[in-house]
């Protein structure tokens, strides 16, 4: 049975609509793939702070000792969350850290993060995993847009790209997200706000999300790398406008810490993930797309 709203607005810290003390920490068990986002360059390092970076890729059997070090360290701790270093549903990995995690520390709130891809088809099995809380990251709802974002698409075992993979993914996304949403699981939406690109879409995107049932829209910046290496980080004012254009449909999430993909700790105040997982060196924080 899903948490109820009010619980997960008080215990997460990524989903309250204020900043709290609490705590999180993100397992980094899923390596791989299946969409190729043209801002997207994903590696293992322990000096980047960004999307797609992790010190080290755990082993579902491995994740519960990581847990029992974090929480002796952050009695502060209440959510897991699975936020990459790729895609939680392109490999079974996040799913079978999710049941070990449900069995053993069924007090903490249940956190996955995905692209969409593949949500509609997993959507049981995220209701039976007990997933509490989803994020989707969201860029666009008109394929022609999405098409300048994302390369390609590994469908099924099969390469899409261009309007159709974008057309594919769009309605993935939308339909997992009303599937889950039925459900009673709260949803989350991000989206990287991508200057000259998606920074005159928001609005639809958050009324399409809204729509679909999402409960909570986070717009985050551009980290100019990869294929948009020329494009300019989008300014405040630019963020600013963004959210003030999502504002009349959908609930704005605006403090979000910009967390690593092995994060341990109280977003925006302190991280230990250098100190549990393999000595990382903690540099300034920057966002994940969890």
């Amino acid at each position: 049975m899903a948490l109820d709203e009010q619980t997960i607005y008080r215990e997460h810290p990524c989903f309250g609509p204020h900043k709290h003390n609490k705590g999180r920490i993100h397992l980094p068990v899923a390596p791989g793939c299946n969409i190729e986002c043209r801002f997207c360059d994903r590696k293992i390092n322990e000096s980047e702070n960004r999307p797609g970076v992790t010190s080290t890729v755990l082993k579902p059997e491995e994740a519960c000792e990581y847990i029992r070090r974090a929480l002796e360290r952050c009695p502060e701790l209440t959510v897991v969350g699975i936020a990459g270093p790729g895609d939680t549903l392109a490999t079974p990995y996040a799913l079978e850290t999710f049941r070990l995690v449900k069995k053993e520390f069924p007090q903490l709130i249940r956190c996955m993060s995905t692209n969409g891809l593949l949500l509609p088809e997993k959507a049981d099995e995220l209701v039976e995993v007990g997933i509490d809380t989803l994020t989707v990251t969201v860029n666009a709802v008109q394929p022609e847009i999405e098409a300048q974002l994302n390369n390609r698409i590994i469908y099924h075992g099969k390469i899409y790209t261009g309007v159709e993979a974008a057309k594919i993914l769009i309605q993935n996304q939308i339909e997992g997200i009303k599937r889950l949403s039925d459900t009673g699981m709260l949803i989350k939406v991000n989206t990287v706000l991508c200057p000259g690109i998606n920074d005159c879409h928001i609005e639809e995107i958050a009324y399409t999300v809204k729509d679909a049932g999402a409960h909570i829209y986070n717009i985050i910046p551009l980290i100019p790398q990869n294929e948009l290496k020329h494009l300019e980080a989008p300014t405040f004012k630019q963020l600013d406008d963004a959210r003030k254009a999502a504002f009349p449909y959908i609930n704005i999430f605006t403090h979000c810490a910009h967390c690593r993909a092995d994060a341990i700790g109280v977003p925006g105040e302190y991280d230990i993930g250098s100190e549990i997982y393999m000595g990382r060196v903690n540099t300034k924080e920057t966002f994940s797309h969890g």
